[in-house]
């Protein structure tokens, strides 16, 4: 299975909420663009906007029934 391509964007913002965002990024072992996408999808459910999910590739990843 061939895995999602991912896509580039760019923001700025202030220096204090990038500190923000990368503390909770290392808090949480992610990182800071994950850390993003983890916060969107998020806020995107609690606000009833539908995400699809994406199929990723896991070698030798097999589910059993």
């Amino acid at each position: 299975m061939k895995a999602a391509k991912t896509e580039t964007i760019t923001v700025r913002i202030e220096p204090a909420v990038k500190a923000g965002l990368k503390a909770m990024a290392e808090r949480e072992r992610r990182s800071i663009a994950n850390m993003i996408e983890v916060m969107i999808r998020d806020y995107c459910g609690r606000e009833g906007v539908e995400i699809p999910e994406t199929p990723v590739a896991r070698a030798g990843n097999k589910q059993s029934r």
